[in-house]
C-alpha cells in the first residue's frame, strides 16, 4: 500500500495569471454544481457521468478535457462518501480545482509548476521553504490541488506517492495515555503536560469573548476595528493546536521507532459523547470538546506507516482503574498533587502519577496482542484475572 503525504506550495501569481486561475475555479466550481444538480444522485461512477455529461460540460463552462474528467470525477467521489455517511452531496464551493498529471507538472530545476487554466497553460514560480524544497527533491508528483484561500493567495497542495517501509517487528510496546492533564504520556516517562496548553485556549477564548462583546456596545468605528482583529486571530488556535499535536505525534514516532517497538494507543472514539453526559460547568466542557484528540491519533499513524512503526488501538476500559503492579482493578479515588494526578493501589501499596499507571497498563495490553501465548493478564495478589480476547473487551478482577 502506498502512503500519499501532501506538500502545500504557495503560487507566485501576477495579476494576469490570478484573473485566469479565478476564471477557472469559477468554471470548474459551477460545472461541479452543474453535474451534481442535474445528474440522477444514484450514479457515483466516474465513467458513467462522463459519459452523461462531458460535453456538455466542455461546450457550458469552456474547460478543457482533462478537467472535464475532474469534474466527473470529483462529483463520483463526493457520492460515494456522501453515500457511506449517509447523507446529500453539498454544494461546491468555487475555491479548489483538482489536476492529474495530463493537466499538472512539477519542474524541480527552477521550482515551478505548471497548470492548466480556461485560458491555456501557464507556470508559476513557487514560494516556498526548505522544508517543501526537500519534501518535492527528486519527486515525480502526478497530482495536485489548486486552492484558493479566503485571503486571495493561491496554493497547489500537491501530492506525492511513496513505498512506506515495512512494519518492524519489535517486541516492545510504547504505551500512551491521553488525557487532559497530561496530553500525552508514555510508559517511559514522557509528558506533555497540559496546564500551560490550556492557559494559551483560555487566553483565545477570553479574547475572542472580549473582543465580541465590545463589537456589541461599541460605535461604528470600533465594531469595523473589532472585525479586523478577529479576522487577525482567525485560526490561531487552530494553528497552535495543529503544531502542537505535529511535534507530539513526531516525538512519539521517534521514540518508538529508536526503541524498535509499536506504538499502543487508547481508542477514545465516542468519548465526547461520553463525558457530555456528565454534569460539568461551561469551561470543562469547552475544554474537552475543543482538543483534537482524532488529531493527534491521526497525525501518529500517517508518521507511524511512514517510518515502518505498527499501531495498536485498544479499548480504553479500566485502564485508569488498574494497578499496572499487581493488575488489581477497583475503583479508585484520585488525589490532586503537583503535577497530574495521583494514583494509589489499595492491594499492593503502589503509588504514583496516574497518567503513567495508565501508560503502564496499555503498554501491557499492547504486548498481549502482538506476544504469542494468549491474551490473559492475570492478578497476582488476589488471583483475579483481566482477561484480553485481542483488545480490551469487558475486563473484570475478581477475589
Amino acid at each position: 500500500m502506498n502512503q500519499v503525504l501532501t506538500v502545500s506550495c504557495k503560487l507566485k501569481v501576477s495579476e494576469s495569471q490570478a484573473i485566469k486561475l479565478a476564471a477557472t475555479l469559477n468554471a470548474f466550481g459551477q460545472a461541479l454544481n452543474w453535474v451534481n444538480q442535474n445528474t440522477p444522485e444514484k450514479i457515483a461512477n466516474a465513467v458513467k457521468l462522463q459519459s452523461l455529461c462531458y460535453y456538455e460540460v466542455r461546450a457550458r463552462f469552456g474547460l478543457s478535457s482533462n478537467l472535464a474528467q475532474q469534474v466527473c470525477r470529483r462529483v463520483a467521489g463526493s457520492r460515494k462518501v456522501a453515500k457511506q455517511k449517509h447523507r446529500p452531496v453539498k454544494a461546491f464551493k468555487h475555491s479548489f480545482a483538482t489536476y492529474d498529471a495530463r493537466i499538472f507538472s512539477f519542474r524541480e530545476k527552477d521550482w515551478t509548476v505548471s497548470l492548466t487554466t480556461v485560458d491555456g497553460r501557464e507556470r508559476f514560480e513557487l514560494a516556498i521553504g526548505n522544508y517543501q524544497r526537500g519534501m518535492l527533491a527528486d519527486a515525480n508528483p502526478k497530482s495536485a490541488t489548486l486552492i484558493k484561500r479566503q485571503d486571495g493567495s493561491y496554493y497547489i497542495q500537491i501530492c506525492l506517492e511513496s513505498e512506506p517501509p515495512e512494519p518492524q517487528d519489535g517486541g516492545d510496546i510504547l504505551g500512551v495515555d491521553l488525557g487532559r492533564t497530561d496530553i500525552a504520556h508514555t510508559s517511559e516517562g514522557q509528558t506533555w503536560e497540559g496546564q500551560s496548553i490550556n492557559k494559551v485556549r483560555d487566553h483565545y477564548t477570553n479574547l475572542r469573548a472580549n473582543l465580541q462583546h465590545k463589537a456589541s456596545k461599541g460605535t461604528r468605528s470600533t465594531r469595523r476595528r473589532v472585525r479586523e482583529l478577529l479576522q487577525r486571530l482567525s485560526g490561531r488556535e487552530r494553528r497552535f493546536q495543529s503544531w502542537l499535536n505535529h511535534n507530539i505525534s513526531k516525538s512519539l514516532v521517534q521514540t518508538a521507532k529508536s526503541k524498535q517497538a509499536s506504538i499502543a494507543l487508547e481508542d477514545l472514539t465516542g468519548i465526547r459523547e461520553c463525558t457530555n453526559q456528565q454534569p460539568r460547568n461551561k469551561t470543562e466542557r469547552r475544554r474537552s470538546n475543543s482538543w483534537a484528540f482524532n488529531q493527534l491519533r491521526l497525525f501518529i499513524d500517517y508518521k507511524a506507516l511512514g517510518a515502518g512503526v505498527k499501531v495498536i488501538m485498544i479499548k480504553p476500559a479500566y485502564t485508569s482503574q488498574t494497578c499496572h503492579q499487581c493488575l488489581h482493578i477497583h475503583p479508585v479515588k484520585r488525589e490532586s498533587y503537583r503535577h497530574g494526578k495521583r494514583f494509589k493501589c489499595g492491594h499492593c501499596g503502589w503509588h504514583g502519577d496516574a497518567d503513567l499507571n495508565g501508560a503502564k497498563n496499555i503498554q501491557r495490553i499492547g504486548l498481549s496482542v502482538i506476544q504469542p501465548g494468549g491474551s490473559w493478564l492475570s492478578c497476582e495478589i488476589a488471583g483475579g484475572l483481566l482477561k484480553l480476547p485481542g483488545l480490551l473487551e469487558s475486563p473484570r478482577c475478581t477475589a
